[in-house]
């Protein structure tokens, strides 16, 4: 079986789709993956021996998210940075499966050829449209006039032609359980985990050895963070007593001053560090959510918006930690959060939830992929 992996955005987005190809190619289909062409991606998938198959526009090329008068014409721009790449790379395969901004392509490729599409979720919050609007009147225009120019009629439900009537959940269902939907029938896999065997480096090492846990501090692929916020962040993990370890990110961060209490990281195997960390402060990303509460980490999520607000209340929700009420944090406001997370109860909460999370949701994905296809993009458009 050829499968075609599609992904536009960030790295969120882009491992547990390899972890997913990895696992297929386990057993036995031959995978190719679309994805974005940054360096980490490309270092990523030649990393765990999966065919990477680059678009044309990095990802951190788009500067910023849009604002609602600029999101149709973002929509757009992600259709034509993606549909040839797509196209081209689907000749000759048996599904389409698909996630993050390649929804907007993945289907309407699959119906041109004829082979079935999957979707995949990574949180079970992205069905309901965005800020009260429907995904017609949000996507509705845009999609339908790309299928114009490729000789397909439109779609009349926006929201099934992107995600399909019975999409991949890829969480685990402790951290993210399915509430149900009358629109959709999701299956629920667990979490699409990569496993990561990299060392931590020699240097982080001697930083980790020389003190008690410090806290880690990381906003992964969100860019608006900025120095006024790390300098809170440190003081106010300063102020509970602890080291601070900056993660870079792609925002950048770097150290406030040169007191030897806190060290400054590139990627990492993450899988591995948040075992040594007191407590993880980051933006609230489904992976880092997922990578923290395995490794039974207490967490203070610090959503920027979209979906971290809903990891945010999942960590309060469960005890494994705290959730901050503003995308900017005070010192004094995460210095509170921060002793929540701190305290023996959420330690010990922490240390629980971490031995139920899975690490089969990849492999369970591929096998029910290969046992049972999706019905053809044409055969879905016809009830949407």
């Amino acid at each position: 079986m050829r499968v075609l992996l599609s992904t536009y955005g960030s790295r969120g987005d882009v491992e547990p789709m390899v972890a997913l190809a990895v696992r297929l190619q386990e057993l036995g289909a031959e995978v190719r993956c679309c994805a974005p062409p940054d360096e980490e991606f490309k270092e990523l998938s030649a990393r765990a021996r999966v065919p990477l198959v680059p678009f044309p526009k990095p990802w951190r090329s788009w500067e910023r998210p849009p604002s609602a008068e600029e999101r149709r014409q973002r929509v757009a721009d992600f259709i034509d940075a993606q549909h040839a790449t797509v196209a081209d790379a689907a000749a000759g395969c048996d599904v389409i499966v698909a996630t993050a901004m390649s929804q907007f392509v993945g289907s309407s490729v699959a119906e041109k050829l004829g082979i079935p599409y999957r979707y995949v979720l990574f949180c079970p919050d992205v069905l309901d449209g965005l800020g009260g609007r429907g995904f017609d009147e949000l996507f509705g225009e845009p999609v339908n006039a790309h299928r114009a120019t490729i000789g397909l009629p439109p779609v009349g439900d926006v929201g099934r032609f992107m995600f399909t009537t019975r999409p991949l959940l890829a969480a685990d269902p402790i951290l993210a359980p399915w509430p149900g939907h009358e629109r959709f029938d999701v299956m629920q896999t667990g979490a699409w985990i990569l496993p990561d065997e990299r060392p931590l480096p020699a240097g982080l090492l001697r930083f980790l050895d020389a003190g008690d846990p410090p806290v880690y501090l990381g906003f992964g692929s969100m860019r608006t963070v900025d120095a006024d916020t790390t300098r809170a962040a440190v003081e106010a993990i300063r102020a509970q007593g602890r080291r601070a370890l900056v993660g870079r990110g792609w925002a950048g961060l770097t150290l406030v001053d040169d007191r030897d209490d806190c060290f400054v990281t590139g990627d990492v195997n993450q899988q591995e560090l948040f075992t040594r960390v007191a407590a993880v402060v980051h933006h609230g990303g489904a992976g880092t959510t997922t990578t923290a509460a395995r490794a039974g980490a207490p967490q203070v999520v610090v959503p920027q918006g979209g979906d971290q607000i809903y990891w945010g209340g999942r960590v309060a929700a469960l005890g494994i930690g705290a959730a901050h009420d503003a995308p900017v944090p005070s010192a004094a406001s995460l210095s509170a959060a921060l002793t929540t997370a701190l305290s023996p109860r959420i330690r010990a909460r922490a240390t629980a939830v971490a031995a139920e999370v899975g690490t089969g949701g990849a492999m369970r994905a591929a096998r029910l992929m290969l046992a049972h296809p999706a019905r053809s993009a044409s055969q879905a458009s016809k009830v949407v």
